[in-house]
């Protein structure tokens, strides 16, 4: 029989507003909803009705009263669901079976006693640390300790799902005691950071609760090998970052690679609500090119969001877990005071994503026992909530006393087991051996010998790339996009290689020569400004349209090649493409920035992670950031990438910065990039519509055949280098400027040399091309930029070592500005004639140095 309307009612409220009422705050400060929302009363119910079924759902409940205690211990215990966010009815009844089914708990005394032992060692690390070092800074997991466990079990569900490979982020809070009891490293180690007077400081590349590390973690459902990355005091940037190491191991796994990579990321709870890379990451986990069959994530919510309460963290009705909304994600909320419902929520959570692929969230709702740091006085700013948690025992107590209780071992054996673990755990974090620390490795890639690139090889890629099935009605745009290439490699033709062409022959040659290629961002599939055509779409009216990607089409034994149009979003999508470059070392990720000032909403990525990371952490990446830059009279958002910015940022070898001026040296940089043996970020200063459009910059065959990068380019229109006064330097488009006004007026005494790459600075090849000059009595450096975001202060470092006495060094630019490039185009002509005349020495002269 079905049941009555009103019980149906009641169940369903339970359900849907269980987790309002829930007894989930340790410190029991929270205010949960009134239950008298969900008494049998409240329906139209009586306690001692009978129900007219043979039964509920919901155990063995057979009258009013015996549902209600089952509903109110399924969803109104310490382990409480909020299905709020999904709006797919499969799921939410899949997620109301799963919690009505009578709940596992671990089974058997060995069991409970295991994961008493990891509450045990979780407390009593923390208290050997302040003991020793009591000014140390830590960020204690004390009144979170149940966490130990929690991520205990999370991987062995992952491997009891088939996961091979866990990678986990996670911000400062708790972090030491994870490096301790979940990954096993060495506790001298970690304390050595602790300790100011370490006899090798030169192992403290960076703070101790910034670090990661792995281990192969054996468990009761098998080993996964375990990875926690590293991560700045930016606490949501690993996010993103997380997202694209996953990926790349996924895609290197093959189609099974997202069910044998999980991406498992902690958060702390104001965080988690308050930084919008979350919303940008999590919002990247849905988009074809960034998935990662979903993400476990578990929120350390100590209730306090810095020094002050969360106002997001407050329940009903809101909760720091909101902002999962957007994806649909249940949450599974827990007491951190009751650690087996931990494990239940685990184990629900990794069943979760191998049902449905996407997104889960544990939130552990805890206490702080300390401050933001052990150095903080909490009691300044919450007096009563610091009282509270002083008095109140911990997790560790209360388990062993519960298990007291419930008679797994007698009360002076269990006092004598807890006693005999605190020793053991003291003994094991006092042990004294420094293990050796890891040297760093080297960036040699295993890549086969490059294929020498011929006439024959290019016009064979050109086929194989423009071979359209009859089916497909290309634009015609890329009609004559095809026409051209196809013409461009012809035996004897005039016509030369643009920059989209040379940019497909170079990632051409890289995939049949076994590099995998990956580029993402807004728009890159056309190009913003449709320099790229990476993917053609027929003009049919097929649904869903043909599409054509030429640079899928070179044959089965050239690699993988991806390119994906991004979300609106810098921030996350540079991170992501870090993460991914991290794990895809011998490939080449590229990300392209819209217009390269956008890059400055990634701010965070450039300096935490793509300059400095290597430094910091030994991560190795060849991410390159494409950024379009260039003066065209479209104003201070859409002209500078920040060229001196990066220039500041430049030291140890650490990136590669360039900034080319012809197709040819495109084609080359690129080639490079994917085959060198050191592998290091590179940023390019890539053109804009100007000169893409630029007949001089394009490139010959012989000039893709024969050439390779060169850093520093001569000028191949000198006669007589002898009769050279006048040296004009710059980089980029402006040279094309120049070169254009000099060869109006025939200046003998003048040549333009370009600096193609900036950093490292090629000393040594600017030298041997300034040594041609003798005569030379000025340089000039020249650039399009304004004064203050040029290279110019860069290079004049650089370049007076070089120069002889007599040799004066001067400056033309723009001058000095707040906010950047004029958005007139008439404006921008005058401003970009004038320069150009200055240069020459038809004006007046540029700033001396």
């Amino acid at each position: 029989m079905k049941l009555r309307p009103e019980v149906l009612a009641f169940i369903d409220a339970h359900r849907r507003l269980g987790d309002r009422c829930a007894a989930l705050d340790p410190l029991q400060l929270s205010r949960p909803a009134d239950l008298a929302a969900l008494s049998p009363h409240a329906f139209g119910l009586q306690p001692s009705e009978w129900l007219n079924a043979a039964g509920t759902p919901l155990w063995s409940a057979r009258t009013v009263a015996d549902l209600d205690r089952c509903l109110k211990s399924i969803y109104c215990g310490t382990l409480a669901l909020d299905a709020s966010a999904v709006r797919e009815d499969e799921r939410r009844e899949w997620l109301y079976q799963r919690m009505e089914a009578a709940p596992p708990t671990p089974q058997g005394h060995q069991e409970r006693l295991a994961l008493l032992e990891h509450l045990i060692r979780a407390q009593t690390w923390e208290e050997h640390v302040a003991l020793h070092f009591p000014h140390g800074k830590r960020f204690s997991l004390e009144g979170c300790e149940a966490l130990i466990p929690l991520l205990h079990a999370v991987c062995e569900a992952a491997a009891g799902h088939g996961t091979e490979r866990v990678l986990m982020s996670m911000p400062h809070r708790g972090r030491v005691n994870v490096m301790i009891n979940l990954l096993g490293m060495p506790p001298a180690q970690v304390l050595d950071f602790f300790d100011s007077q370490s006899p090798q400081p030169e192992r403290h590349t960076d703070l101790v609760y910034h670090l990661g590390g792995e281990r192969r973690l054996q468990t009761p459902q098998g080993w996964v090998h375990l990875t926690l990355a590293h991560n700045p005091s930016h606490l949501q940037s690993v996010h993103p970052v997380l997202l694209g190491m996953a990926r790349a191991q996924q895609d290197q796994l093959g189609a099974d690679g997202a069910q044998r990579v999980l991406p498992l990321m902690l958060h702390g709870d104001a965080a988690f609500a308050g930084q919008g890379v979350v919303m940008e990451s999590l919002m990247l986990g849905t988009k074809p090119g960034y998935a990662v069959g979903g993400t476990v994530h578990i929120i350390i919510n100590n209730q306090v969001g810095f020094t002050e309460p969360n106002p997001m963290c407050r329940w009903p009705p809101q909760t720091c877990t909101d902002v999962t909304r957007m994806v649909d994600a249940p949450v599974l909320r827990v007491n951190a005071d009751d650690p087996e419902q931990a494990l239940r929520a685990a184990a629900m959570a990794l069943d979760w994503r191998a049902r449905f692929g996407s997104d889960v969230v544990i939130d552990l709702i805890g206490y702080r026992r300390l401050g933001h740091s052990e150095s903080d006085v909490p009691a300044l700013t919450r007096p009563r909530i610091h009282a509270l948690t002083q008095r109140h025992s911990s997790v560790a107590d209360r388990y062993a006393a519960r298990l007291k209780t419930e008679g797994v071992a007698a009360g002076e054996e269990m006092d004598s087991h807890v006693a005999r673990r605190r020793w053991k755990a003291h003994q094991a974090f006092s042990d004294p051996r420094m293990p050796p620390w890891p040297p760093a490795e080297g960036t040699a890639t295993s890549h086969a010998p490059a294929a020498p690139v011929t006439e024959q090889r290019l016009r064979a890629l050109v086929e194989a790339m423009t071979r359209l099935p009859p089916e497909f009605q290309p634009h015609v745009i890329v009609q004559t996009l095809i026409d051209h290439w196809r013409k461009a490699v012809a035996p004897g033709s005039p016509h030369k290689a643009d920059w989209a062409l040379c940019e497909s022959l170079a990632c051409a040659t890289l995939l049949t020569e076994g590099v995998p290629i990956r580029i993402s961002g807004m728009d890159v599939r056309r190009g913003t400004f449709l320099h790229r055509q990476a993917v053609w779409v027929s003009q049919g009216e097929d649904q869903p349209p043909l599409e054509q990607v030429p640079l899928q089409l070179l044959g089965e034994g050239a690699a993988r090649f991806e390119i994906h149009n991004s979300p609106l979003s810098e921030e996350a999508v540079l991170g992501f493409e870090y993460g991914y470059s991290v794990q895809q070392p011998e490939g080449l990720t590229i990300w392209e920035a819209q217009f390269g000032d956008f890059v400055n909403g990634a701010q965070v990525f450039l300096d935490q992670y793509i300059s400095s990371g290597e430094d910091k952490w030994g991560y190795r990446s060849a991410l390159t950031v494409l950024l379009p830059h260039g003066h065209e009279g479209v104003g201070p958002d859409h002209s500078s990438a920040y060229l001196s910015r990066f220039l500041l940022l430049c030291g140890q070898d650490n990136l590669r910065l360039a900034f080319p001026s012809t197709a040819a040296q495109w084609f080359h940089l690129l080639r490079h990039q994917g085959l060198s043996p050191q592998r290091k970020p590179l940023v390019v200063m890539t053109p804009k519509a100007t000169l893409y459009h630029q007949p001089a910059s394009h490139a010959t065959l012989a000039q893709l055949v024969n050439g390779r990068f060169e850093p520093v380019l001569d000028d191949d229109r000198v006669e007589s280098a002898a009769q050279v006064e006048r040296l004009l330097l710059c980089s980029g488009k402006v040279f094309h400027d120049l070169d254009q006004a000099r060869q109006a007026v025939r200046r003998a005494d003048l040549a333009v040399l370009r600096l193609e790459q900036l950093y490292p600075f090629p000393a040594e090849a600017l030298s041997e091309v300034l040594a041609r000059y003798p005569a030379a009595v000025e340089l000039t450096w020249v650039q399009e930029e304004h004064r203050n975001q040029g290279a110019w202060s860069f290079v004049r470092e650089h370049l007076e070592p070089l120069l002889p006495p007599q040799v004066r060094l001067r400056c033309v630019c723009r001058p000095t500005t707040a906010s950047g490039a004029t958005s007139s185009l008439a404006v921008h002509r005058r401003e970009q004639a004038a320069l150009v005349a200055q240069a020459l020495g038809e004006e007046a002269p540029g700033d001396p140095a």
